[in-house]
């Protein structure tokens, strides 16, 4: 007689109605380049045939609009959806259908996703990075280092150090990998709040740190009165001045700014006004709006030139601010606690239930 054998299976692997059986692999298919082609083709056809528009700016975000301004969006990541909208029909609906197709679970309303915790209040919703950060810090033994308010010391110049003490680079790279991009505060509830309501007015920020590093460049996105978008990152071209520095970041971030206001027209968030972008270099403004070659600047390339043509149309309007408006600053300076913490709080970073 042959013995029956019962296989214990993994979590959220169990088929209803046949617990004590398992799949026989046949073809490995998580690790293959063509998983996630195959995945996402059967998904798109399925949430197109449900009614669904694919946004063409964005391939991973679905909209579907009904009578009435009702409005579902989705959101694919992999095989994890986000979903939300204006019609409680809409959502159960859609929920049942996903079910009916797919082997999904309902997670309810969302409270942690790829390392961001939502904590949704009366007047406005609240993301952090509290617990991905309390993880950062176990695994890298930081947890019990002191607390810093600002990024770097103030008036701190970084410079390469080609007899300085070696290090591990497999750690030092994990770290880094981690992207601990602004700064940690013990383990603080440090997040971003986004109130209800309000004016839905896309404007950005762009800065270039060329005396403290020939390659930061910044840019930095409010959508109403919070933050929605940053970048920090290194040029990819070599500048030779501030003026030239400003210029191709601002560039990068009007290009940032195009997109941005065609995903908030698949949203119903049109944008008819100029979109501000803020600078605090006089000479790029006058750059990207004076069509006169200069002996300085005709060695820039044509593509950067691109914000010229933006400003000409009207869709871009760069604009100066003072040093201590320009909220890109606290991503390429080294600034004094004060100066970082007003810049910090204008972006809406607070801790959660302190009022902003």
């Amino acid at each position: 007689m042959e013995e029956q054998v019962f296989v214990e299976q993994p979590p959220d692997y169990i088929k209803i109605g046949h617990e004590h059986k398992v799949y026989k692999l046949k073809k490995a298919l998580y690790g293959l380049k063509q998983a996630p082609r195959a995945w996402y083709s059967h998904i798109e056809a399925y949430l197109m045939k449900v009614g669904f528009l694919k946004c063409p700016y964005e391939h991973t975000l679905f909209v579907k609009s009904e009578n009435e301004g009702k409005m579902l969006i989705v959101c694919l990541y992999v095989d994890d959806l986000i979903f939300t909208g204006n019609c409680e029909i809409m959502f159960q609906e859609f929920k049942k259908s996903m079910m009916d197709e797919f082997e999904m679970f309902d997670l309810d309303v969302m409270h942690y996703f790829l390392g961001i915790e939502v904590v949704k209040a009366r007047d406005g919703i609240f993301i952090s990075q509290k617990k991905y950060i309390g993880e950062i810090l176990d695994k890298f033994q930081m947890k019990d280092y002191n607390p810093a308010n600002t990024p770097t010391e103030f008036g701190l110049k970084l410079n390469k150090d080609h007899e300085g003490k070696k290090v591990d680079n497999t750690f030092y790279k994990q770290i880094v990998g981690k992207r601990i991009i602004c700064y940690l505060q013990g383990t603080r509830n440090f997040g971003i709040f986004y109130r209800k309501g309000g004016k839905s007015i896309l404007f950005g920020f762009s800065d270039s740190d060329y005396a403290g590093d020939q390659g930061d460049s910044t840019s930095v996105f409010m959508f109403g009165t919070s933050a929605i978008s940053w970048s920090s990152k290194k040029q990819s071209i070599v500048t030779l001045s501030s003026t030239e520095a400003e210029f191709v970041v601002a560039t990068t971030c009007t290009c940032q700014a195009i997109w941005q206001r065609r995903i908030l027209e698949e949203l119903k968030f049109k944008q008819p006004e100029t979109t501000t972008v803020f600078c605090d270099n006089s000479s790029t403004i006058k750059l990207s709006k004076n069509p006169v070659p200069h002996g300085r600047n005709k060695h820039i390339g044509v593509r950067f030139y691109f914000l010229r043509d933006l400003t000409n149309e009207r869709v871009i309007d760069l604009k100066f601010c003072r040093s201590d408006e320009q909220l890109a600053d606290m991503f390429t300076k080294s600034l004094k606690i004060s100066f970082f913490q007003n810049l910090r709080r204008l972006i809406k970073v607070c801790t959660l239930g302190d009022p902003i």
